[in-house]
């Protein structure tokens, strides 16, 4: 394990500052501590790699920073909004406004064709000319002759891509990715993988991609280590053997 642990980083200027970030669930066993006092903050335009063995809480750090959960414990400020203070409406427009994201089992609506599923954020904001962007985030993602069909009608990693259109559409300052790549074959993953990094790199997004997967985490400039709940590394990316 890397000895050199970082709880915070400078938080004035963060995109991301999580304080003392505790999520507890209760079981019939008594209550379950899935967070134990998370400290992070992630600075505009980086890219961090957050790892860590099943169970370590990966998945949760992610729903709580997409306001998706609420912590039991801590604070949350992303983009500048404090996610304990907000109701479930601010939350959803605090989604549409500021984040992206992107899910393992794709999460697309199955009754909407690609064009409609990645228009439906623009829609939420009031974009006027929705599906013309969302047609032209679908060719960006090499889908362009597939605007008119249904979920059921394309691959695992066409609906993925779709999945990346719909996150980047909006272009939200964050995307937040959990295991992209894990319900794909290797090389439907490793496609997938780098139309997500050239995006991110063409819009200067701020990255936050959960994998269990340590040369993919490595394509980020940091890496973020949870076990049991707690950060236990926080470090630069190793630059790639050549």
């Amino acid at each position: 394990m890397d000895a050199m642990v970082h709880p915070a980083r400078a938080g004035g200027d963060a995109l991301i500052d999580v304080r003392n970030l505790e999520f507890t669930v209760a079981s019939q066993a008594g209550e379950v501590n899935i967070l134990r006092g998370i400290t992070l903050s992630v600075a505009g335009g980086e890219a961090v790699g957050v790892v860590g063995p099943s169970g370590s809480g990966k998945s949760t750090l992610m729903m709580l920073l997409g306001g998706l959960d609420r912590p039991t414990g801590g604070t949350v400020r992303v983009a500048g909004h404090d996610l304990c203070a907000l109701d479930e409406d601010a939350l959803a427009r605090f989604r549409r406004d500021h984040v992206g994201i992107v899910f393992q089992s794709f999460h697309l609506v199955p009754t909407m064709t690609a064009e409609e599923n990645v228009a439906i954020p623009l829609e939420f904001a009031g974009v006027r000319d929705a599906f013309g962007r969302a047609r032209a985030a679908l060719e960006s993602v090499g889908l362009g002759h597939r605007i008119r069909h249904y979920p059921a009608q394309l691959s695992g990693g066409e609906q993925q891509r779709v999945a990346l259109a719909r996150a980047f559409v909006a272009e939200p300052a964050i995307i937040l990715a959990d295991e992209p790549t894990g319900n794909l074959d290797q090389a439907t993953g490793a496609q997938v993988i780098e139309l997500l990094f050239g995006l991110r790199a063409r819009h200067g997004t701020t990255l936050v991609l959960i994998t269990h997967d340590p040369d993919l985490a490595h394509r980020c400039g940091r890496i973020v280590s949870l076990a049991d709940g707690r950060v236990v590394s926080d470090r630069p990316a190793l630059p790639e053997a050549a």
